[in-house]
């Protein structure tokens, strides 16, 4: 019986002294559950003001995450609040002092960065290709040049294609095989885009070029005004 009474009475004494901790994880839960959908939210509405969102949703990445079900702007949202919930929960872990856990969530916090400047390389990457891609097409739409828009979908895909391996090494990924088979490869489309562009705009463009630069500064003075 004494024996029993001991267990008993050890139980309850790590139970009393557990349950500060339990408290203390659950309220830094339920913290971490509010600034989440609170920064989320308000993050999200704030790149959308700031026109953010419609730029994404141009772009090939935009595309792909509209076609899933959400918005670009709920994405970003989800994003966010799952960052502030991931943290939350390694500081519940923490204070739990469940070793294998926070261990567990330590290194999954830790890795957050690493896929933030993987979408941050791959949006950005494709906004300013989409941008300098549709500019170079309307500065030359007036011009009756063959191959033009052929020749800006293939250097726009090219671009995506470097901007994809950019942003995958983002992630801590060895790419050293994808570098050795893909590298002469890229370099030779890079090349021959390169060649293909200066022969089009130099020669097809030549005696449009007044027009263009005409077109060019115009588009300069209305963002100004």
């Amino acid at each position: 019986m004494q024996g029993v009474s001991e267990y008993i009475t050890d139980m309850v004494e790590r139970t009393v002294d557990f349950l500060p901790k339990l408290i203390g994880a659950i309220i830094i839960l339920i913290i971490g559950w509010i600034v989440g959908r609170l920064l989320g939210k308000y993050i999200s509405k704030f790149l959308d003001k700031m026109g953010f969102d419609d730029a994404i949703k141009n772009t090939v990445f935009g595309k792909g995450i509209e076609r899933s079900g959400i918005s670009v702007a709920h994405f970003f949202d989800l994003v966010i609040r799952w960052f502030v919930y991931l943290v939350a929960i390694m500081a519940a872990t923490n204070v739990l002092d469940i070793e294998f856990v926070t261990e567990f969530m330590e290194k999954v916090v830790s890795y957050i960065p690493n896929i933030v400047a993987f979408i941050l390389v791959l949006v950005v990457g494709f906004v300013v290709i989409d941008f300098l891609a549709d500019f170079v097409e309307n500065i030359t739409a007036s011009a009756e040049v063959r191959l033009v828009k052929p020749v800006i979908s293939l250097l726009r895909m090219f671009l995506y294609f470097v901007i994809a391996i950019l942003a995958l090494t983002q992630l801590r990924l060895d790419l050293t095989i994808v570098y050795l088979f893909l590298e002469p490869l890229a370099w030779g489309i890079g090349i021959g885009l390169g060649v293909a562009i200066a022969v089009i705009f130099g020669f097809g463009l030549k005696e449009r070029a007044p027009e263009i630069m005409d077109r060019i500064l115009g588009i300069v003075e209305s963002k100004k005004e």
